[in-house]
């Protein structure tokens, strides 16, 4: 009877998980206090979305904390299972990608049509030129050249705890991810400076309600790589990793690189594109 209980396959069929039902419950609970809290519905509101991001984050560390007990303790991650879960972040990172190109879209749509026939209320509203008239732009050759450097730089560094990861070189894959972690802050902190001194607000006006979703969703999407490069790094000290088993540490490599090409192009297309006359003045 033993053997006809055995496993016949390479696939990991997982045990019954709480995580997905207390995400989603959590998650409910977050939109419905962030939702209240904008539009002032309730004194609780926001309480309630506190509430809804202590449960989100419980199910991050929770669920996370049981693949990593999966992948190192349990053999549950075949040849197979790890292919499986290659294919699941090529699709997640496809999908983010949509994600910006609808930001790029509201952008370019403006920005290449600003004085549409169709939309005789663009044209009054932000003169038919890009940028806006009466907007006065970030110089893309200072704090933004800046951050993408930085962020360039922190792509070389993570590159590095790969390489020296898939050579068993441990101190190397630990300099590397804090190096990659503290750069990721680096860049955090120079985005918000450059926030805080912004001549244009997110309302009122669409240069600035595309400038701010693009730019603030890609600052999002560092604060979440740098999160997951830290996980790795708690990970790499408690010995997680090996040359053949570190997906962990390759899908956050992964995603590092799609935050870094992602800022590539907003810093062509926002910064030193979307500049228009500001920026050529700048360069001169």
């Amino acid at each position: 009877m033993a053997d006809a209980h055995a496993k016949q396959h390479d696939y990991h069929l997982v045990d019954p998980s709480p995580w997905p039902i207390v995400g989603s419950v959590s998650a409910f609970v977050m939109a419905i206090g962030a939702i209240s809290w904008m539009h002032h519905m309730f004194p609780a509101a926001p309480y309630i979305f506190g509430a809804g991001v202590v449960g989100v984050a419980y199910t991050m560390i929770g669920w996370w904390r049981d693949v990593a007990r999966e992948a190192t303790y349990g053999g549950f991650h075949s040849r197979v299972v790890q292919i499986s879960h290659r294919y699941g972040m090529i699709l997640f990172i496809a999908s983010e990608v949509m994600f910006f190109v609808a930001w790029f879209w509201a952008y370019f749509n403006v920005a290449l049509f600003p004085h549409d026939l169709q939309q005789a209320a663009r044209t009054e509203f932000i003169g038919g030129v890009w940028p806006p008239k009466g907007i006065e732009t970030f110089d893309p050759w200072h704090l933004p050249l800046l951050n993408t450097l930085i962020l360039l730089t922190s792509g070389t560094t993570v590159t590095w705890a790969h390489h020296a990861l898939l050579e068993n070189d441990r101190e190397g894959l630990k300099w590397g991810l804090i190096l990659t972690i503290v750069l990721g802050a680096a860049f955090t902190a120079v985005q918000a400076y450059e926030y805080s001194h912004a001549a244009f607000n997110f309302s009122g006006n669409i240069y600035g309600a595309t400038f701010f979703m693009a730019t603030g969703f890609h600052g999002a999407h560092v604060l979440i790589g740098t999160t997951f490069l830290i996980v790795c790094l708690i990970r790499a000290y408690l010995g997680h990793f090996t040359p053949k088993q570190h997906l962990g540490f390759e899908f956050a490599a992964w995603y590092w690189h799609f935050v870094d090409v992602v800022w590539i192009f907003l810093f062509a297309c926002i910064y030193v594109w979307g500049a228009g006359a500001h920026s050529a003045a700048g360069a001169h």
